[in-house]
């Protein structure tokens, strides 16, 4: 891409055989200028090596232990979902733009585990979070974003909106800042409170190391990756799977009869109803691949010369995995190009698992937030569609389902919808 020698995966079977089957010869992370000049190299997504190895396990660790003794992440995302039907209760039926809500729920679920409290939706931390990360994924996502990743040397010498995703961190980093500063303080190693006081910690017992992996900027820009990666895409696939839910909505009366048949009416939907939901989980599974929220994962690295499918592929080739070609690959989709959950169901109508989904990506690089994400999706949609019904404001046959933008992500058509109780 631009200057750089690349090889552009396509299709399920090649990004397989490449992420999976030799998943150690394309296990690095390429360069991602856009994050990169920002990251320096700091935090979880773009490191390399040993320190990304220890950095990763030390995530994914905290993020699966963190509600020993505590609220489990689950009661986390199910307090969150409760406050969210207040808030949709609040407007009375009246047109809103539902993104102003999703992305502040989903946003206080990271928060919660990385700073250990949510913050109230008119916070205004909370606001300049969620503003911040949308406008960059939106940039992100459109011609600007593309062209400084390809070009950088030149784009920072040009006006344009990718000069404002720098801005866009300069102040959620201003935040997480404070946040880190007050968790210092008020430290107390015996009884960690979240991820960033787990963090903390492991700074104290590296304080000898010659070479750490746990310092300042590594904590600053690991929280920075969690709290991106854990609010817009989630988001994104609620506000895009809504959209799709008002399409069609002989689909989304189906999950409520579903709901109300396992859950009914009087409880929170909870992780133990998901075996018991097939259709909802079908529909889920199918709201990931046909909203291809990610088209693109973000760029592997060659860190070595080695072969694939018959080609030598030399040290330093960039490998940029197209998932949309998986998710509408005609070989494991019957009907890619239609919304069709029965992609997830089998002749008895009982979920079935696809491993073409790859909206996390794959392999050794596979987005750690994975099993959140996936609750997160399961809790909020159930919760939501047990208490409302979404009407669009136009009718159906206007809502447009084609992004706005793709690049980093694939944003959907901004609307309005009236959230209807039950």
């Amino acid at each position: 891409m631009g200057p750089q020698p690349s090889l552009v995966l396509c299709g399920y079977k090649a990004v397989k055989e490449a992420l999976i089957d030799q998943g150690e010869d394309f296990g690095a992370r390429g360069d991602y200028p856009v994050f990169l000049s920002y990251t320096k190299g700091h935090g979880i997504a773009f490191r390399n090596g040993e320190k990304w190895k220890e950095l990763r396990r030390f995530a994914l660790l905290t993020l699966r232990n963190f509600g020993m003794g505590k609220r489990s992440i689950e009661e986390r995302i199910q307090e969150e979902a409760r406050f969210l039907v207040k808030e949709f209760l609040k407007t009375k039926e009246s047109p809103i733009d539902p993104n102003v809500f999703l992305a502040r729920t989903v946003s206080n679920v990271i928060c919660s585990i990385l700073f250990g409290r949510r913050f109230d939706y008119d916070d205004k931390r909370l606001l300049t979070i969620v503003k911040s990360i949308n406008h960059n994924f939106q940039i992100m996502s459109n011609p600007w974003g593309t062209l400084y990743n390809i070009y950088p040397d030149i784009m920072d010498y040009l006006p344009g909106q990718h000069q404002k995703i720098f801005s866009n961190f300069d102040m959620i980093t201003e935040i997480i800042l404070k946040e880190i500063k007050s968790h210092q303080e008020t430290l107390d190693p015996s009884n960690p409170r979240d991820y960033i006081d787990c963090f903390l910690i492991k700074m104290q017992q590296e304080t000898r190391a010659e070479d750490p992996s746990f310092y300042n900027d590594s904590l600053l820009m690991s929280v920075q990756n969690l709290l991106f990666g854990g609010t817009e895409t989630v988001s994104t696939t609620l506000r895009y799977g809504f959209l799709i839910l008002m399409k069609y909505p002989e689909i989304a009366e189906k999950m409520q009869k579903e709901i109300d048949s396992v859950v009914g009416r009087d409880r929170s939907p909870s992780l133990d109803d998901r075996s018991q939901m097939p259709f909802i989980e079908a529909v889920i599974n199918e709201i990931m691949r046909f909203a291809d929220v990610i088209p693109l994962s973000l760029p592997h690295l060659v860190s070595k010369d080695i072969s694939f499918r018959g080609y030598r592929i030399p040290k330093g080739t960039f490998v940029i995995p197209l998932l949309t070609s998986v998710h509408y690959d005609p070989s494991q989709f019957k009907v890619p190009q239609t919304f069709h959950p029965q992609n997830f169901l089998d002749e008895n109508g009982c979920f079935k698992k696809n491993d073409a989904l790859m909206p996390f990506s794959a392999g050794k690089r596979i987005c750690l937030g994975e099993s959140l994400a996936r609750m997160e999706l399961f809790l909020y949609f159930t919760t939501l569609l047990q208490n409302f019904t979404f009407q669009p404001v136009v009718d159906k046959e206007k809502l447009d389902l084609t992004p706005i933008g793709s690049g980093l992500g694939n944003v959907p058509q901004q609307y309005k919808c009236r959230v209807v109780a039950r």
